[in-house]
């Protein structure tokens, strides 16, 4: 079995680095266990010098944009922090929304009780997100999701927040995993000793889509990242049997 790379370079020039990251790879170092494998540290090993400007959660898989030098770093935070550039993931969620298109405005605090977890409430921090439906499946639907502001968990607690938590999300209102066999019901057999493999058993959130506008040419441009293959099953699967 090939071993999954942590990540694939889209596009580089002497400004920036874009990648696709994998799945439950870190974008950077844990505060607690700074030893674990990250993203930054890889780049850092390879380029020397590199920029974070922005990070993604370790089970999100898709773009990362990193600066390579300290003007590329300072132009890209301003665009972040000033809201000039646009990020859009793709989310397989339980249900399908009753609009096709929404807006979700809802204040984002930490969770008062559970620690590192956040939760929707009127003194939290200005938090909006914009989706379209995509696809309709029978329980399931797969959504584009586009952030206007950058809270942590954002997506996964405004998804929540509507009543359409993420299929995988045991933090937020889903479930641990997904199996096989809640789609295919009465045609999936399991031999007598086999026991059943998860088909996806991190949350289903890509980050697909990031514009920005170059530190350097001061074009806008537009980078996409191609679904992981474990969401591409479990779309193909659900087209299937859904």
């Amino acid at each position: 079995m090939s071993k999954i790379q942590p990540y694939e370079i889209l596009f580089e020039d002497e400004a920036i680095l874009v990648i696709n990251k994998a799945a439950m790879m870190l974008s950077i170092p844990d505060r607690h266990r700074p030893e674990l494998p990250n993203i930054y540290n890889l780049l850092q090993a390879k380029y020397g010098e590199i920029f974070i400007v922005h990070r993604i959660d370790k089970e999100t898989s898709g773009l990362l944009i990193f600066a390579k030098t300290a003007a590329a770093h300072k132009s890209l935070s301003e665009q972040f922090e000033g809201r000039s550039t646009t990020k859009k993931y793709l989310a397989l969620v339980k249900g399908c929304p009753f609009e096709e298109q929404g807006r979700i405005n809802a204040p984002i605090v930490p969770h008062p009780t559970q620690l590192g977890l956040m939760t929707v409430a009127n003194k939290g921090k200005e938090s909006i997100t914009d989706y379209t439906v995509i696809e309709k499946f029978k329980n399931y639907s797969l959504l584009e999701c586009t952030i206007l502001t950058g809270r942590t968990h954002q997506i996964r607690v405004h998804l929540k927040h509507i009543g359409h938590p993420l299929v995988v999300d045991s933090n937020y209102g889903g479930q641990e995993a997904l199996f096989l066999s809640e789609f295919k019901k009465r045609k999936f057999n399991l031999g007598k000793y086999e026991e059943e493999v998860p088909m996806l058993a991190r949350i289903p959130l890509h980050a697909y889509q990031l514009s920005i506008t170059h530190p350097v040419s001061g074009e806008v441009v537009t980078f996409e990242a191609v679904l992981p293959k474990d969401f591409r099953a479990v779309l193909s699967q659900l087209k299937k049997w859904n």
